[in-house]
């Protein structure tokens, strides 16, 4: 009861925030207080997290590394489910459950995908893009303390889908602790090749920002987003 209501009351107020907000608006008004956010993860990824996901990097076999991808890939997949069958698409619903079990169970738990040789195909959604499809605007652009880039809309849907992650419902905090720390030090594995990229950004914080912006709006859209309307017409008809 005690999760319910402290999602409920943050579904509320971020909601609040973005419902009169165009479906894409990369407005950024709390831009000081993000690139402060933005300085603080770039500072602790340069000391901490970064080494510590080159460590892991050559110590540890792609192949182990590949199966730990898949694991937490797997493990989050209900997420991606339920907003297929939200998002009013049944056959990728039908698809993905049968993608879930076949690597739950021949996959060992995630570590490996059998489903992908059978033609199940991979897919990513999340209650931000459910909420996009279904016409609640982005709002601000959030930079997180170690979460990284977001939205009001993300953040919402990153509260409202934690219950279909199977470790909400782990007693053990240590366990959780554990898998959080290495599900971070994995996907920031992941990202080391676009460092460089980032580095060499004129400013890095603009760059992360709008790469994230045009990443989640092409994924509410299905890869496919419509064109950009800037009113330059309206303009001209004007003058």
């Amino acid at each position: 009861m005690k999760h319910a209501r402290l999602l409920g009351i943050a579904l509320a107020v971020t909601l609040a925030g973005c419902a009169h907000s165009p479906t894409y608006d990369p407005s950024d008004p709390l831009e000081g207080v993000n690139r402060g956010v933005y300085a603080f993860n770039s500072t602790a990824d340069k000391y901490v997290v970064r080494p510590v996901a080159k460590g892991y990097v050559a110590v540890t076999p792609g192949f182990v590394r590949k199966g730990v991808t898949n694991f937490f890939a797997n493990l989050g997949y209900p997420l991606t489910i339920v907003n297929q069958f939200l998002q009013g698409k049944p056959v990728e619903g039908v698809s993905d459950t049968g993608r879930f079990l076949v690597n739950s169970t021949l996959g060992i738990a995630g570590l490996f995908d059998p489903a992908s040789a059978l033609g199940l195909q991979a897919h990513e959604e999340d209650f931000g893009q459910t909420f996009g499809k279904w016409g609640v605007g982005q709002g601000w652009y959030l930079m997180l303390p170690f979460l990284g880039p977001s939205t009001n809309r993300d953040f919402t849907g990153r509260l409202v889908g934690s219950p279909l992650n199977p470790t909400f419902y782990v007693d053990e905090p240590e366990v959780v602790f554990g898998l959080n720390v290495l599900d971070i030090i994995n996907t920031r594995a992941l990202l080391l090749s676009t460092d460089r990229l980032v580095r060499q950004a004129y400013d890095p914080y603009v760059f992360v920002r709008d790469a994230y912006l045009q990443t989640r709006r092409a994924a509410v859209y299905d890869g496919n987003p419509p064109r950009e309307d800037f009113d330059f017409e309206e303009d001209f008809e004007d003058e």
